[in-house]
């Protein structure tokens, strides 16, 4: 056919009237963007589809698909065919430049908002690593996405409004100040996030203990504006992140790290209990095999001491001699230093300190060789346990304040004493020595309490 007589037919099925022209090239234009989002999912998106998978990143592949990233890129096409060819579209006069300017910002925030899922996706695919369980970049990712909601704003609004970005940008000078009011706690929270990764001050997992926040668990998760801290009671206290910045908290992690935990507790002794032990009495202690050793080189201290001081050690206060709580000290630590789950690289000691009203402190500081909690409660208690039994060897006694039963207990005994010595024959007055009329008729029992 010859081509002039084509383009002579062509040209007749145009419509003439201008309505059905412009009803004609929207239709038009409405096809192609319909075919060119076509070919954008079944080419561009499938070779990334398979460019992801086939390189080894499944992962991203999956978190991509999890956050609509490809399906918002796909939505962009269609904006940005018509942000291109409404122009080609005769007799919309000003409503094409209108209709120009709404496609094009459609077109951007959908590349914006692919760029968001991105953005998602890598945070999900950095979560499933290695490096997750120490350093969080959860913060970074919100800042990201923060940014590139103010610069698709901006953007947005240059176009609609068909204006310069740069026009946008100079009038935010004069609104800094009411953007850093409020934007204030962004801003601290950015800079506190900064400072917590860069410096490895937190970590994912790490134990932290803020009593001014309530907050005593291990953290969950870091974000740019909170952090979230799983109490012991499996609730869960969300701290602002310039708190952990600006404010102090307890860190466990490097009692992890190092594999010792500290044991530092302390036994109360009644102070009535303290006394010198007596010959008979170290004969008896040099039983334990804790304190044979240890008796035996005092012994020879004691006596060379004595034989020192000459008639002077004649006198009992004069000698030196023993304690049973300076033996028991002595003893506690022999057993810290041969128990097999305590680290005897770090310091162990057993101290008296200052005593009180309630009784004399002997404080037991060591470090377990695990720090596992259940596994260092199972051997503080086992020291204490034995700790604890072992008193009455020495011939002492834990202080403990009396109760309502051992005050109800002495009161029963004094009116039993009482009642005993009322039921006793009176004995007759001699009259050698008649009973002195001030004296009363039934003497106070010795040992009474004072009520």
């Amino acid at each position: 056919m010859n081509p002039e007589v084509l383009l002579d037919t062509l040209t007749n099925l145009v419509p003439r009237h201008p309505w059905a022209q412009l009803a004609l090239n929207l239709g038009l234009l409405a096809l192609a963007a319909v075919l060119a989002q076509w070919v954008v999912t079944r080419t561009i998106l499938y070779l990334a589809h398979r460019l992801l998978d086939l390189s080894g990143h499944g992962a991203w592949n999956v978190a991509l698909l999890r956050h609509r990233a490809y399906h918002r890129l796909w939505f962009a096409t269609p904006f940005a065919v018509v942000a291109l060819g409404i122009g080609e579209v005769p007799h919309l006069d000003h409503s094409a430049h209108l209709i120009e300017r709404v496609a094009h910002a459609g077109a951007w925030i959908c590349v914006f908002m692919a760029l968001h899922s991105l953005l998602s996706a890598w945070q999900d695919v950095y979560s499933g690593s290695t490096r997750a369980q120490t350093r969080s970049i959860k913060g970074y990712i919100q800042m990201g996405k923060l940014a590139l909601a103010l610069i698709c704003g901006v953007l947005v609004l240059s176009i609609l409004l068909d204006r310069s970005p740069l026009w946008m940008l100079s009038g935010l000078g004069a609104l800094s100040a009411v953007l850093l009011l409020v934007f204030k706690d962004t801003l601290l929270s950015l800079v506190a996030s900064t400072q917590l990764t860069s410096n490895d001050m937190l970590r994912i997992g790490d134990w932290i203990e803020m009593p001014q926040s309530n907050a005593d668990g291990f953290v969950q998760d870091i974000a740019l504006h909170t952090v979230k801290v799983r109490n012991w009671d499996n609730t869960v206290t969300t701290v602002p992140t310039y708190k952990l910045f600006s404010e102090s908290y307890r860190n466990y992690r490097q009692m992890f790290e190092s594999g010792a935990r500290r044991i530092k507790r302390t036994l109360r002794i009644d102070a009535s209990g303290v006394r010198f032990l007596r010959d008979d009495e170290i004969a008896g202690l040099m039983r334990l095999r804790l304190l044979h050793d240890y008796l035996e080189e005092k012994q020879a201290e004691v006596e060379r001491t004595n034989r020192e001081l000459g008639a002077s050690a004649d006198e009992p206060v004069n000698r030196r001699r023993l304690t049973n709580l300076g033996t028991f000290r002595a003893y506690a630590m022999a057993y810290l230093r041969q128990h097999a789950e305590i680290r005897h690289d770090l310091l162990l000691n057993v101290r008296m300190m200052e005593p009180g009203s309630e009784g004399v402190p002997v404080e037991v500081y060591c470090f377990t060789a695990v720090t596992a909690w259940m596994e260092y409660e199972r051997i503080q208690g086992d020291i204490f346990d034995h700790l604890l039994a072992i008193l009455p060897e020495m011939g002492l006694r834990l202080y403990q304040a009396p109760s309502g039963a051992d005050l109800g207990g002495m009161r029963s005994q004094w009116l039993a004493d009482a009642a005993a010595q009322q039921a006793s024959p009176r004995p007759s007055p001699s009259p050698a020595s008649p009973a002195s009329p001030a004296s009363p008729a039934f003497p106070e029992p010795a040992g009474r309490p004072p009520l």
